[in-house]
């Protein structure tokens, strides 16, 4: 039958229960006292760590509650200038392309479109490969 993984907590778990057991089993055991003290090192050191990861995540969401907060809010200030740049200066104005913002240039006429797309397809009379 495989062997069952264990999780963290659980292997802890273990670790706190077998060590009592091994300090009051000491003298049939002296062999294993050294070993022991190593253990016993690890599962004082793991429970810091734990205690500290568990604060890390907690400041993390902080952290990250309150990113989202900043970004929000530069947003709306971001949008904010870039309308108050376009009211001085002009939505037409090319001083925009300054601000990374696009001037409006007007609308693109049906008969440019066609125009272009006159000039990418070949006349109907001609062979495809063939000069005119």
């Amino acid at each position: 039958m495989p062997r069952k993984t264990t999780t963290q907590p659980e292997t802890r778990d273990d670790w706190q229960r077998l060590i009592p057991t091994l300090m009051a089993n000491s003298a049939d055991l002296p062999h294993l006292e050294a070993p022991r003290l190593q253990l016993e090192a690890i599962n004082t050191e793991t429970g810091a760590l734990l205690l500290q990861q568990s604060a890390l995540a907690a400041s993390r969401q902080e952290v990250s509650r309150r990113l989202q907060t900043l970004v929000a809010e530069g947003r709306q200030l971001a949008a904010f200038l870039r309308a108050g740049v376009k009211q001085k200066y002009g939505r037409r104005s090319e001083k925009l392309a300054e601000f990374n913002l696009l001037p409006f240039r007007g609308r693109k006429t049906a008969k440019s479109e066609e125009a272009a797309r006159k000039k990418a397809a070949p006349p109907a009379g001609a062979a495809p490969g063939t000069a005119t």
